[in-house]
């Protein structure tokens, strides 16, 4: 499988910019999966649902199926939290994957930048970035960045070069 990131700090745009790739990469024909890293705690289940009672029980993973859908939660339950290789070797087979967040993992990327929010690039610093994506060029220092800009809103062409990169 082929994957591809989509990095960048806090409000850069990472989400919308990952949802609208979906939307368009998944319209020319390819099958796509995404993985997004957190942070922070998070709860995809709801207190007295039943699988939830399940994992307040003490279940190490709940699987919860039906006609339209199936998720399968894991409780860490100390265990350390599993790396992206890790993660990817329990994802079906697609033809592409798109990541987001896990800025430190030696995947392929794009940085979203928003201006506003004033971050310094971490395209930089990390080869791994091979693109831009910004809604207002920031300075770059082309001796430290030398890969392609976008648009942050220029999703067919981000897609296309995401495509390109990875030989979709």
């Amino acid at each position: 499988m082929k994957v591809f990131g989509i990095t960048g700090w806090k409000n850069a745009g990472k989400t919308g910019l990952m949802e609208r790739l979906v939307t368009d990469i998944t319209a020319r024909g390819l099958s796509v999966s995404t993985i997004k890293h957190a942070h922070h705690s998070f709860d995809v289940d709801q207190p007295g649902r039943d699988s939830f009672r399940h994992r307040a029980a003490g279940a190490q993973e709940v699987l919860l199926a039906s006609a339209h859908r199936v998720a399968l939660m894991q409780e860490l339950r100390g265990a350390p939290e599993p790396s992206l290789d890790q993660l990817l070797a329990r994802m079906s087979p697609v033809d592409l994957i798109l990541i987001e967040g896990y800025k430190r993992s030696p995947h392929p990327k794009v940085e979203a930048v928003r201006a506003i929010n004033n971050h310094p690039l971490l395209a930089k610093d990390d080869s791994t970035i091979r693109a831009i994506a910004c809604d207002d060029a920031p300075d770059l220092d082309k001796t430290a960045f030398n890969g392609a800009v976008f648009n942050l809103n220029d999703t067919a062409a981000i897609a296309g070069f995401i495509l390109s990169e990875v030989g979709l």
